[in-house]
């Protein structure tokens, strides 16, 4: 009976770690970390404000969380990549990955901007730490490419940083998008969008686009 009512309790407290993440970043990307309230969060999310203090001890602990979950979702489909992987097919994958991400989460990556545009503040610890471990090892994954001959040489860094510049371009300056093409953009619209960033990315890479992204 007591490992059925832990089961339940945990399924709760997943469910309503969810329901405060997703009020966090729309809070957030509206009013800034200073301006948000963990009220508000709480009112948005249909939880008392105790329920955030507790799984997540303050409005601090909160953003942070938030900000490592979206670091987290944008790394994932890059995490296992190796060397004997094709990288047309990796990178490719990463970036629809990426404008997918920024296609249904524009809050997200406008409040990791915000953050870095403000001196990162908040995850300087995280990026010495976790953050640069991941990317010295993907890093590590895109140098073997080359030494493989699958890739030009290239600086591994400056690719990934182009990847994450133009992808999350349609997150963060999607006002800019909206205003200069007339209208959001529309599903089909993104889809073009990543085909071509596809395109650019790997052909500047003498790569060939898979038929799937083609």
């Amino acid at each position: 009976m007591s490992d059925s009512l832990s089961k339940k309790d945990d399924s709760i407290g997943a469910i309503n770690r969810v329901k405060i993440l997703a009020a966090a970043e729309k809070e957030f990307a509206i009013h800034g970390f200073k301006g948000t309230r963990v009220q508000h969060i709480a009112d948005r999310a249909e939880l008392p404000k105790t329920n955030i203090l507790y799984y997540f001890k303050s409005k601090d602990g909160l953003y942070l969380a938030l900000l490592q979950e979206i670091l987290s979702l944008w790394n994932s489909s890059f995490d296992n990549a190796k060397a004997q992987d094709d990288p047309a097919q990796v990178l490719a994958a990463y970036i629809a990955d990426k404008m997918e991400i920024s296609r249904c989460r524009p809050d997200a990556s406008k409040i990791f901007a915000l953050e870095i545009i403000n001196g990162a503040p908040n995850l300087s610890s995280f990026f010495k730490d976790q953050h640069s471990t991941w990317m010295n090892s993907r890093v590590a994954v895109i140098q073997q490419w080359i030494e493989l001959g699958k890739l030009p040489e290239i600086d591994p860094y400056y690719l990934l940083f182009n990847i994450w510049a133009s992808s999350q371009h349609y997150a963060d300056f999607s006002a800019q998008i909206t205003e200069l093409k007339g209208h959001e953009m529309d599903q089909n619209e993104f889809a073009n969008a990543t085909k071509s960033l596809i395109k650019l990315i790997l052909q500047g890479c003498g790569l060939t686009v898979p038929k799937q992204y083609q």
